[in-house]
């Protein structure tokens, strides 16, 4: 379902092309990222421009069903996030991991700053007032962004037309192949009752990628 992509596109390539700055086209392949939160919508679709780049993925899920769907999507590795996931890290064989996605809250930044290589890169889509280990992020000289995929609209910058490019692009991926739907979920028609169980289901915080409502 095509209407289950735009935002999470937009969030997860602006996360991880224009704030990481990996290189869309391989150029980095064979680097590692952790992506926190792999499970939701965004994680859903970052997991295949990840792999589309060439990065090795971890990616974090919570539960059998959620392990599964990153597992289908193309993830190499998967960890529990309710688990200290330092130690699953490590048992997989890495040290450190060259970039972070935190794609559910920020309580987890503390295990990326450990986790992340020197002079690597962590992005955060979430709002947060907790306290982040910043001296482990200058002594590893590593950077830290945000990701707001309205930035670019609300402050009318010069490079807006790059959101229609990105479309574009992941718009041609979709119709190749290469990329698949992050919807998990349709529920049809639209009407008060499907509301509810599709907001009883976000709620419920174990809703995986993303739940759509199709026709009046």
């Amino acid at each position: 379902m095509q209407a289950a992509l735009p935002l999470t596109i937009i969030t997860a390539y602006e996360s991880f092309f224009d704030r990481l700055g990996i290189d869309r086209n391989g150029g980095d392949a064979g680097q590692s990222v952790l992506i926190i939160g792999a499970g939701g919508g965004v994680g859903s679709i970052a997991i295949q421009l990840a792999k589309a780049a060439g990065l090795t993925v971890i990616a974090t899920a919570s539960r059998p069903e959620t392990s599964h769907w990153v597992t289908e999507l193309g993830a190499d590795h998967v960890i529990n996030h309710r688990e200290p996931m330092a130690p699953q890290v490590r048992a997989l064989g890495f040290k450190h991991v060259d970039h972070i996605a935190i794609f559910n809250d920020m309580r987890h930044c503390k295990t990326a700053v450990e986790l992340i290589r020197p002079q690597g890169g962590i992005v955060s889509i979430d709002d947060t007032d907790l306290p982040m280990p910043m001296g482990g992020m200058k002594t590893k000289a590593a950077s830290l962004h945000w990701e707001f995929m309205f930035a670019r609209s609300m402050h009318q910058t010069p490079d807006m037309v790059e959101q229609h490019k990105l479309l574009t692009y992941v718009a041609s991926e979709i119709d190749a192949g290469r990329i698949r739907s992050t919807a998990s979920e349709v529920l049809e028609p639209i009407s008060a009752q499907n509301m509810r169980k599709a907001h009883g289901l976000v709620e419920t915080g174990r809703a995986k990628a993303k739940i759509v409502l199709v026709g009046f």
